[in-house]
């Protein structure tokens, strides 16, 4: 191959390469100017009614992020600013996307809703017992005693376990007069006496035992009428009782309290039946959940708290009193408001927009007034009605060079107007 040739060859591939680059030049702009793009305006204005719209800026299709006020070449490229053109009604009448294409990136949507804020409070508390659960065992008459168990203070103990053995001789002398009597079939006496071992403080169960025996019982075991911890055992082997003494004090632990000190600047807001959520150390990654059960009157004058209590099952006894929890509360404040998730708030600088969803794909941008936040909400004050659709997640679709942004930027042209 001759010189000549290869000059030849080189200027052919040389006039390739040139068409090849100014064809992708051109699907370029044609794709970033809008064509073939899967979000749409509504109702597109065709090519010839240009000169009826107005024009919002001129910008470089290499580069559509920069915006210019005025025609005139592109700095970053040889070529002509294009013009992006806006309709009065755009704003109205918003855009649209394939059915397909929000089915295929998952869109979430969520409902306009009216209520109150809830903002979240984290404190600590302390698990106590349920007062509500404390049974009381007392000497029903005079009596000696002559047993006590092997128990002690903090022991948890089942129902019906023996505490102590006591004798009484009230009760005993009354035994036997009561079954002498219904052996001679004095029914009338017999009744008589059976209601004198009741008021001397026999249980029927007691009562029922001696008839079924008929022997008089001259020690009596006192047994714990619920299960729990035995928080105090006040009777020693030897010791005499009076009636009304206090023999043994039992706290069931079938549920506890969650006592949490709210500080009283913050306790605006708590109400019975709010929902509340604790942690503990010794089950990391767990999370027990309830409702406020009690708000105390008093508050602690020393600390300036207000005491919270929440009351929690517990069935097989994992909640011990005395464990401490990180507590979160949650408390509605205000009046009945809309409101909307956060993440559905553009904040555009000057204004925060949110993309309300209407029929058949078709999407438009509102101005709203945004109020209190928290709990992952956010207060609607003006620019929705309550029960519109709105979008929640997805709004990288709609926010295209060729449609939302022309729309959002009408928006902020007519704004700055006024």
């Amino acid at each position: 191959m001759n010189s000549k040739q290869i000059f030849l060859m080189g200027a052919v591939i040389t006039v390739l390469v040139a068409l090849g680059a100014a064809a992708g030049y051109w699907f370029a702009i044609n794709r970033l100017a809008g064509h073939d793009n899967p979000v749409a305006m509504a109702h597109p204005t065709p090519a010839t009614d240009t000169a009826d719209r107005s024009v919002l800026y001129w910008y470089d299709p290499m580069k559509p992020d920069q915006h210019f006020d005025k025609p005139g070449k592109s700095p970053f490229m040889d070529m002509d600013l294009l013009p992006m053109y806006g309709e009065s009604s755009a704003a109205d009448n918003g855009v649209r996307i394939d059915p397909r294409l929000l089915q295929n990136t998952g869109m979430r949507l969520a409902t306009v809703e009216k209520g109150r804020l809830a903002r979240r409070l984290e404190a600590v508390g302390a698990l106590t017992f349920n007062e509500r659960l404390v049974s009381v065992v007392q000497a029903r008459t005079a009596g000696l005693v002559e047993r006590v168990y092997a128990l002690a203070p903090n022991d948890v103990i089942p129902a019906g376990v023996p505490l102590a053995d006591l004798r009484v001789p009230d009760w005993y002398g009354a035994q036997a007069e009561y079954l002498a009597l219904r052996q001679a079939g004095e029914a009338v006496l017999a009744a008589a006496a059976r209601v004198r071992l009741l008021q001397l403080g026999m249980s029927d169960a007691l009562v029922a035992q001696v008839e079924k025996t008929g022997v008089p019982k001259a020690v009596v075991t006192v047994t714990a009428p619920q299960g729990g911890v035995l928080l105090e055992l006040g009777v020693r082997e030897g010791m005499t009782v009076m009636p009304g003494q206090t023999l043994a004090r039992i706290n069931g632990i079938g549920s506890v309290w969650l006592d949490t000190e709210v500080p009283e600047a913050q306790a605006a807001g708590l109400a019975v039946g709010l929902p509340v959520s604790a942690t503990f150390t010794t089950w990391p990654g767990r999370v027990f959940t309830g409702r406020i059960s009690a708000l105390l009157p008093a508050l602690e004058r020393d600390t300036r708290t207000l005491r919270v209590r929440t009351e929690w099952p517990n069935p097989d006894g994992t909640l011990r009193p005395g464990l401490y929890a990180r507590v979160s509360l949650l408390k509605a404040e205000g009046p009945d408001r809309l409101l909307i998730p956060s993440e559905a708030v553009i904040a555009t600088g000057k204004r925060n927009v949110v993309i309300v969803a209407g029929e058949a794909g078709h999407f438009r941008p509102a101005e709203v007034t945004i109020g209190r936040e928290g709990d992952g909400k956010s207060e609607v004050l003006a620019g929705l009605q309550q029960g519109e659709q709105i979008v929640v997640s997805g709004q990288f679709l709609i926010d295209s060079e060729a449609s939302l942004k022309g729309v959002l930027a009408r928006m902020k042209k007519t704004g700055d107007q006024k």
